[in-house]
């Protein structure tokens, strides 16, 4: 059962400049997302724009736009490359308090955009 859809878009550019941050990048990404970013080479910001429309994605499917911190909704990834959500802290509390559920997430890129869309499920 579909419980939320989140979808969001980041412009390339935006984290392009940002990728040079250490204050941006370890206020909304994890050290593991970080790292995953840093060893994509020239397409780190392509990279980071995705992760970044992600999270907003996840937490547009949850209801809550960006009222919980970006940094507890990290996107991992499964052996296969698939993108998958693993929330902690707050954001792991609200979804448990809403009923659990787990999401499916897709993340694409087109010469300056990144998007992405994430369902909530029951």
């Amino acid at each position: 059962m579909c419980k939320g859809l989140g979808l969001d878009l980041c412009g390339i550019a935006r984290m392009e400049a940002l990728l040079r941050d250490e204050r941006f990048l370890s206020r909304y990404f994890t050290p593991a997302e970080a790292a995953y970013v840093r060893s994509k080479g020239a397409g780190a910001a392509q990279t980071l724009a995705g992760l970044y429309a992600a999270k907003e994605a996840v937490l547009k499917a949850l209801g809550v736009g960006i009222a919980l911190p970006l940094r507890e909704v990290e996107i991992c990834h499964a052996p296969g490359g698939q993108p998958q959500v693993c929330l902690t802290g707050r954001a792991a509390e609200h979804l448990a308090a809403m009923g659990g559920g787990h999401f499916l997430l897709t993340i694409t890129h087109e010469e300056n955009t990144a998007a992405a869309a994430a369902l909530w499920q029951a």
